[in-house]
């Protein structure tokens, strides 16, 4: 008999066709995914051993204590993992999983789209073009401002913020960055490293944030950080909205602090603060950073191979504890 899966989170089809195909799959309808408790209800009647949700689960250790002892995984698609207690998964002994390396590149690639539309103030001119236009414009006005040349600091040198590197240097970038601890040289690839965050921020024309969530960098950029950019920089934020202090950074994009921000995660979503939204000098979107078809697919495909693996008893490919 195949193994029982709850398929908590909206997934591209060819993702639910391979969990059909490979499990006895209860499969989430609708418009929006499994709430907490319709996971539990459904891992309970469906006597299921894996569940495979995304970060818009929070498996609380409430959640966790509910689920019935069938449930031995419990697979992520998503590289973040702040949604869950991983210390209440370790202490009933449920193995969770995420999928690291998979949105890597596309999430990168994703970042530096953002800088460089609230840089060349992207959002203004189709807002423009949507309107009809109609009207001369000079060459005084609607000015972005240039990335080819200027200065990048990366809050979070991982596997995301040095992809973004990777690409900034394609556009004569310097970059610098700011990391619990260092990297090895070969790593670094030239980019220079700040033992302060606070420090790295005055030499920055663009900031881009790549760290976790958690309480060493809620906030981080705050009122104070973002006094110390530099007058006129653009911050971009495809990581976590926890990371940011929104009130000082409305202020700050308001009062031309700041020039543009280009954000796909904020502190409450999906109903994010939409003072944001009346701000011509910030780009938006909705937390789709990995939202291609191939990265999409790999995760839901990297969640499904996690939960085979430890359902056959050979371990999880990606765990969270070990």
């Amino acid at each position: 008999m195949p193994s029982r899966l709850v398929l908590a989170a909206l997934m591209p089809s060819d993702v639910v066709t391979r969990a059909r195909e490979e499990f006895d799959a209860v499969v989430v309808e609708g418009k929006d995914d499994m709430t907490a408790a319709q996971v539990i209800e459904a891992a309970v009647a469906h006597r299921a051993d894996a569940i495979m949700f995304s970060n818009t689960l929070p498996l609380t250790a409430d959640a966790i204590g509910q689920l019935p002892p069938s449930v031995r995984v419990g697979a992520t698609s998503s590289v973040g993992y702040d949604h869950i207690d991983v210390a209440a998964a370790k202490a009933r002994g449920l193995i969770v999983t995420n999928t690291p390396d998979v949105l890597t590149e596309c999430t990168a690639d994703f970042a530096f789209m953002m800088l460089l539309a609230a840089a060349r103030r992207a959002y203004h001119y189709d807002k423009i073009m949507r309107a009809g236009w109609r009207y001369r414009i000079g060459q005084g006005e609607l000015l972005g401002v240039r990335v080819t040349g200027k200065t990048l600091g990366i809050l979070g040198m991982g596997r995301i913020g040095r992809a973004v590197a990777q690409r900034a240097r394609g556009f004569n970038m310097t970059v610098m960055y700011h990391s619990r601890n260092r990297l090895p040289v070969q790593l670094e690839q030239g980019a220079r490293y700040f033992a302060s965050f606070l420090d790295m921020l005055p030499h920055c024309d663009f900031l881009s944030l790549h760290a976790p969530a958690g309480s060493a960098t809620d906030k981080i950029v705050n009122a104070e950080a973002l006094a110390k950019l530099k007058p006129g920089a653009v911050l971009v934020n495809v990581s976590r909205g926890g990371l940011v202090d929104e009130d000082a950074l409305i202020d700050a994009l308001s009062s031309g602090r700041l020039f543009a921000a280009g954000l796909d995660v904020f502190r409450s979503e999906p109903d994010y603060d939409m003072r944001f939204a009346a701000l011509d000098n910030v780009i938006l979107s909705p937390h789709i950073g990995s939202g291609s078809i191939e990265t999409r697919n790999a995760m839901g495909f990297r969640a499904l191979d996690n939960i085979a693996a430890v359902l056959a008893g050979k371990g999880p490919i990606d765990p969270l504890w070990t």
